[in-house]
């Protein structure tokens, strides 16, 4: 169980300094470009929890800014934040996951900066910024697909984008009614697969498998593809994706429909 507990300056914040380049390890690329200090972020107001979160080995408490926070400190009117990693991996959040969850970019842990944050399997260094959620509990529910903590590590950008422009990159091709299959997969698809896969400039550019490889697999290797999306490590044992084995069958179809409106001809 997470517990939040708010510390808001009583003190007006004012908008902080960002500089034309990186000027240390620990400075967060705003947008394109142009980088804020860790100091600087200490100065905002923070929010401070305990978290039992996968990102830490053990229970810690954990303080930093919200996601709204900064996006109305940095007067930006998009609706989204993307936070991009240093591998190329990107969490989404829309309007609907930061009203719903109010993700953190974490500053300390139990206290401390970042060369003191515990180290995870997958990175010894899990800094310079992670984000947490003070609460998760799911919010949405497709097929067998349930809203997902984003909670990435080795943040060093965020920028502030367009929902429509961004998740409009994967808009499926076509017109299709609400809840059928082409959408369900396209909503759950917004939030697992766009994570590490890219359409274009949008999307994580982790992956080696861009969006239209990925149509075609579906439409052409239906049994491939839906035992690459549960199992990948069993097909390439190299493969860095992270499986999801609890998809059942109409999920699946429902990925594969989706997909396969990106295949040349469609479906």
């Amino acid at each position: 169980m997470v517990s939040a507990t708010f510390l808001l300056s009583a003190q007006a914040v004012q908008s902080p300094l960002l500089h034309s380049a990186r000027q240390a390890p620990t400075d967060l690329e705003i947008g394109n470009g142009q980088f804020v200090s860790y100091s600087d972020l200490l100065r905002m107001p923070q929010v401070s929890y305990s978290s039992s979160e996968s990102n830490f080995p053990k229970p810690v408490r954990v303080s930093g800014v919200s996601l709204e926070q900064l996006k109305h400190l940095f007067g930006t009117s998009e609706d989204m934040v993307v936070a991009i990693c240093k591998d190329g991996y990107r969490s989404n959040y829309p309007a609907a996951y930061l009203a719903a969850h109010h993700p953190v970019l974490v500053l300390t842990v139990d206290g401390k900066a970042q060369k003191d944050w515990p180290a995870i399997p997958e990175a010894a260094d899990i800094g310079p910024y992670v984000i947490s959620n003070p609460n998760f509990k799911p919010s949405f529910k497709v097929l067998a697909h349930t809203d997902e903590a984003q909670i990435p590590f080795q943040v060093v950008q965020l920028d502030f984008r367009s929902e429509s422009q961004v998740f409009g990159a994967i808009k499926p091709h076509g017109e299709f009614a609400s809840g059928s299959p082409e959408m369900q997969g396209y909503k759950i698809a917004q939030q697992n697969c766009f994570r590490c896969h890219n359409m274009g400039a949008e999307g994580g550019q982790m992956a080696s498998i861009p969006w239209p490889v990925i149509g075609a697999m579906a439409k052409s290797s239906p049994d491939f593809f839906a035992n690459y999306v549960r199992k990948p490590q069993a097909l390439n044992p190299k493969s860095r994706m992270a499986g999801s084995p609890g998809y059942d069958d109409q999920t699946i179809a429902a990925l594969r429909a989706y997909f396969s409106t990106f295949a040349a001809g469609g479906q």
